[in-house]
């Protein structure tokens, strides 16, 4: 068995700094991709998301696990910024194999409790900003470094498979906008032998959530007294495994263009979570009526 298949291939994570990202990056590296990790935050600089985790932590997360990774800060919404990154990885490594725009940065600007013309618009608009004008701005300069390299694949992190309402415009327009862009790339990257998809992790158990309930992933299960469903939460190591198992899958075009799931990928290549647990978003949301 080839515990490397990813061996000699490139991937760029775009937001892996925490969460999914992080967790995508540390498994493609696990499975021999160099990673090439990006965020804002550093260990000199943090971004406006005051969260502690740098891009720094996750390389050496990959490089500690016997992977290779670069960590380079760029602001995806700045396009120069990209292009440069694309410079840089078609002089270093000649191109790339494995794209994925995890961007998202909404979850301090979106108001649940707010219909959308009572929403602030700024807020609303910086939502669109960072997540999906990232990942256009991202995707513009890196395919034309997957276009020669057949066997890639393009992958748009969002929240759900569907395009039903997600509790809020703004944020349902960002995560729909991800389905729809994966729907999209396909059709063009269709000849080129590369595969666009979206992927979508569970109820995610990321450093975030867990701070948000004031828990530790070892005593993550105390969260469920505030919030009952999080029984059925995922680590980012689940996501991760879903995004590695499938960029190393022989039949990796049969997906392309369609909406994916950690939980539906697990039962694909069955691996397990970080805990050994499989979480099973979609089985439980459909049990306890969640949509």
């Amino acid at each position: 068995m080839n515990t490397k298949p990813l061996s000699g291939k490139t991937a760029l994570v775009a937001g892996a700094t925490r969460g999914a990202g992080r967790g995508i990056a540390r498994e493609l590296g696990a499975l021999g991709a160099h990673v090439y990790v990006t965020g804002r935050t550093t260990r000199a600089d943090q971004s406006d998301m005051r969260r502690s985790e740098t891009i720094e932590e996750t390389a050496e997360m990959i490089q500690a696990a016997g992977g290779t990774a670069s960590a380079v800060r760029v602001d995806h919404s700045e396009p120069r910024q990209v292009e440069r990154l694309a410079e840089r990885i078609l002089a270093e490594a000649g191109g790339l194999d494995i794209l994925v725009n995890d961007i998202w940065g909404g979850d301090g600007l979106t108001r649940w409790d707010q219909k959308l013309w009572e929403h602030s618009l700024e807020d609303g608009l910086l939502i669109q900003r960072r997540s999906v004008h990232t990942h256009l701005i991202t995707s513009r300069y890196m395919l034309p470094l997957m276009l020669n390299r057949p066997g890639g694949v393009v992958m748009e992190i969002t929240d759900g498979t569907d395009y039903r309402f997600r509790g809020n415009v703004y944020y349902s327009l960002a995560k729909v906008s991800g389905i729809h862009l994966a729907a999209a790339m396909a059709e063009e990257l269709r000849p080129h032998g590369i595969a666009a998809v979206a992927l979508t992790p569970g109820f995610l158990r990321s450093e975030a959530m867990l701070d948000h309930f004031g828990v530790s992933e070892t005593h993550w299960r105390e969260a469920t007294k505030q919030e009952p469903h999080f029984i059925a939460s995922e680590t980012p190591a689940y996501v991760g495994q879903a995004a590695a198992r499938l960029a190393a899958d022989p039949e990796l075009m049969t997906f392309t263009g369609r909406a994916l799931s950690s939980w539906e990928l697990s039962d694909r290549y069955g691996f397990v979570d970080a805990d050994g647990t499989r979480p099973h978003w979609g089985r439980y949301a459909a049990e306890n009526g969640l949509g």
